[in-house]
């Protein structure tokens, strides 16, 4: 063992690795400036840009979408070439930069500013999340609390950001909201790279082959030309974003790219790690279910709470950090939840909390729909109801997310660790795109009829709701006809979740079985 290892693994703080403490406050201040920025994002576009609510969701959910999609890449990259350390220093650098160029407001720096935080989480986000999980031995217990701890991390920049990015914009203008995304971005670089320098990670994120990636072509080695075609991809995920009504040939073309290198890989494994690797693309997929319907966070529940909700204290914007907050003040009580359960031989399996996740889920947006029971005359519903039922969603995320982070790493063959967390990560490029048209059925378009008003649906909607289709046209309000379309969606896949959520639990022992010990 040499004097790396040793570090790393004598350094401990409160029970877990020292290096722990530079992952969580590093991807911090990522996750400030990401949700920063992205709480501001739906709204900048329909307010100031004058954006139509369709091209506003398109945008979103394409920029959203990218931004979980990339990380395959940057996975691949980092395992054969660049290794963890040197894609997450790119990946930051790239990210910040998008977050500066978000302050010039012309398309081409609009749209070129989102496509360089989605080609920079590329090889950001999946590296940092294996490399919590290198500093843990398969099957230690502190795992999924460390993970946990981990995402209270996120979620701190998450429930901090919109508060302040938001009260910046509406201060000083939106620029500055954006302005201080990008410092957070920096701030989280230098935290990264500190850890780096106090050796506190030990060997874990080294570049896997120095001989081939020092060796040069054209004058440059490997990272060197990494870093150049990072940049030169920027334009074209740019026009996709802009051009986003044809993104539906991207999720395909990435389709059959998954499908075709996890068959691959399932040839170059052990009987035991394939079968691990198809719960892992179970999971994934239970994971795209949920964020398809989570991620109306951002999109349509903000301009639900701008339109519908009577806000006490806080704007539209800053109503995204309420899910984060909740994490915040959760993620620590169900770190020592799980421990406890541990100790006990009493901790659900992971299959039962991915089930209890979406179950959870599901009903916090039957919540958001049962908040019309008590509209005022102005269309408005009690804010109460958006607390509640961000608090419920935010017990389903942490059944399921974190849990997720931690499991992936485990059921990941060695050799492809960091693309499986790529592809764990694509759920939420899947999940962003269905977000996207979730959204999309939110709007209102004069003389057609809400798909959720007829036949089921609109037995669904009428009684979560307490109104109907017919209610709402014969009140001739506008705002009411916009409330009953956010509230009707929402109740209709809330109860959707719920099924889900009941079913996967109901197979959780076959999951387990396939696990073959990982709990």
């Amino acid at each position: 063992m040499n004097s790396n290892q040793t570090i790393a693994g004598k350094q401990e703080v409160f029970g877990h690795p020292k290096g722990l403490l530079y992952l969580f406050f590093a991807e911090l201040w990522e996750r400030f400036s990401f949700y920063g920025m992205k709480a501001l994002l739906v709204l900048y576009m329909t307010k100031h840009l004058l954006y139509s609510d369709d091209k506003s969701f398109g945008v979103m959910a394409a920029y959203m979408s990218l931004v979980y999609v990339t990380p395959m890449i940057g996975g691949i990259i980092a395992d054969k070439y660049m290794g963890y350390r040197k894609s997450i220093i790119l990946g930051g650098v790239l990210m910040a930069a998008g977050h500066f160029f978000l302050t010039i407001e012309t398309p081409v720096f609009f749209y070129g500013s989102l496509a360089l935080i989605i080609v920079g989480n590329g090889f950001f986000k999946p590296n940092i999340s294996t490399m919590v999980g290198s500093l843990y031995k398969e099957g230690d217990g502190r795992r999924d609390s460390g993970f946990t701890i981990f995402y209270l991390g996120i979620n701190l920049g998450g429930a901090i950001a919109p508060l302040m990015c938001a009260w910046l914009a509406e201060l000083y203008g939106w620029h500055y909201g954006f302005l201080l995304a990008g410092i957070g971005m920096l701030v989280g670089l230098i935290v990264f790279k500190r850890g780096t320098q106090l050796e506190v990670f030990g060997n874990k994120g080294l570049v896997p082959d120095h001989k081939s990636y020092h060796k040069k072509m054209f004058g440059l080695n490997k990272g060197d030309r990494i870093w150049f075609m990072a940049w030169l991809s920027v334009p074209v995920f740019a026009l996709i974003v802009r051009f986003n009504e044809f993104e539906h040939y991207l999720v395909w073309v990435a389709s059959l790219f998954l499908i075709a290198y996890i068959a691959y890989i399932l040839t170059k494994v052990s009987i035991k790690e394939r079968k691990r690797l198809i719960v892992a693309v179970y999971f994934t997929t239970l994971y795209a279910l949920f964020s398809a319907v989570f991620e109306q966070a951002g999109s349509s529940l903000t301009l639900f709470a701008d339109r519908n909700i009577n806000l006490v204290g806080i704007n539209a914007a800053q109503t995204n950090s309420i899910n984060s907050t909740w994490i915040v003040l959760l993620a620590i009580p169900f770190a020592m939840l799980w421990t406890f359960l541990s100790k006990k031989k009493a901790n659900p399996n992971s299959a039962i909390k991915f089930g209890l996740g979406m179950l959870f889920l599901g009903l916090g947006f039957l919540v958001f729909g049962l908040s019309a029971n008590d509209v005022d005359q102005y269309a408005r519903t009690p804010m109460f109801y958006m607390v509640v039922g961000y608090l419920i969603l935010t017990v389903g995320e942490l059944f399921l997310s974190p849990i997720g982070l931690s499991k992936i790493t485990e059921l990941s063959p060695i050799k492809y660790a960091t693309f499986i967390m790529g592809v764990w990560l694509s759920a939420n490029f899947y999940g962003h795109f269905f977000a996207g048209k979730i959204a999309k059925l939110t709007t209102v378009k004069e003389g057609e009829a809400s798909a959720f008003s007829k036949g089921i649906f609109g037995t669904i909607s009428e009684t979560v709701t307490g109104l109907s289709n017919t209610v709402v046209e014969g009140s001739n309000a506008e705002a009411f006809q916009q409330l009953y379309s956010y509230v009707s969606v929402y109740a209709n896949f809330g109860v959707i979740t719920i099924g889900i959520g009941i079913i996967a639990i109901l197979i959780s022992p076959i999951i387990k079985k396939l696990m073959e010990g990982v709990h």
